[in-house]
């Protein structure tokens, strides 16, 4: 009885020590995209989706989005003012039209910022957002090992800090994951941390895309008074 009661009493000590252990930030990144990206996908993803963009003043803007990461290739419509805005990055090639037409007026450029310079932009942009949390994988990424925990609402959430080497970006950004799924809930970025400027991004539900677990609708606000600045929704169609 007394050896039954030793072992008994050494494998709860054992499964205590297990689960307080901490996770680190390298961890709890594994298990987000695990969450997000159960069968690796992201490195193949070639398929399209679109993005509603809504904000106060403004009427919805529709834009889809096709991306093709083995063969380097983005392209965005957009349905603007009754116009369609088209950029399109393949490789090394850039290609813009507007209504279809390859050649369009400086005004018009100038009007809809029609440019590859803003098409290499908008294809960065629209990647991370919607290939995070996996994104946080790409060289030149900077994950603080310590791992905070926090209650928002009632709700427990693993809080990771990310940085970047200063020839990738300068912004610091926090990213919150459910405790018990680590799906990715929320993020906040800052310019100047000290200044509270920047945004937080709050996700709700979510639409699986070519495998993937993405945010359904993504809504922002500002970090300093929180202004809500207007709300991303995703749809297969």
């Amino acid at each position: 009885m007394i050896k039954i009661n030793l072992y008994l009493s050494f494998f709860l000590s054992l499964s205590f020590a297990v689960n307080s252990q901490k996770i680190d930030g390298k961890d709890l990144l594994e298990k987000a995209i695990s969450y997000h990206d159960p069968f690796s996908r992201w490195e193949s993803f070639n398929s399209d989706f679109y993005v509603t963009m809504e904000s106060p003043q403004r009427s919805p803007r529709k834009s889809k989005i096709e991306l093709n990461l083995p063969s380097s290739f983005f392209r965005l419509t957009v349905d603007q003012n009754n116009n369609i805005i088209q950029s399109t990055l393949s490789n090394d090639k850039c290609l813009l039209l507007f209504n279809g037409e390859e050649f369009f007026s400086d005004e018009i450029k100038n009007e809809y910022r029609l440019d590859c310079e803003r098409a290499s932009v908008l294809k960065d942009y629209y990647s991370y957002l919607y290939g995070l949390p996996m994104k946080l994988k790409d060289p030149g990424t900077i994950i603080d090992p310590e791992v905070q925990k926090i209650i928002i609402e009632d709700k427990e959430y693993f809080v990771m800090k990310v940085t970047y080497e200063e020839s990738v970006g300068k912004d610091t950004w926090y990213f919150y994951f459910d405790q018990k799924t680590f799906a990715l809930k929320q993020y906040k970025f800052y310019h100047d941390e000290s200044k509270n400027d920047g945004e937080f991004i709050l996700l709700e539900d979510e639409l699986e895309v070519n495998g993937i677990k993405m945010p359904k609708n993504r809504s922002w606000y500002l970090n300093s008074n929180n202004k809500f600045l207007g709300i991303d929704k995703l749809t297969l169609n």
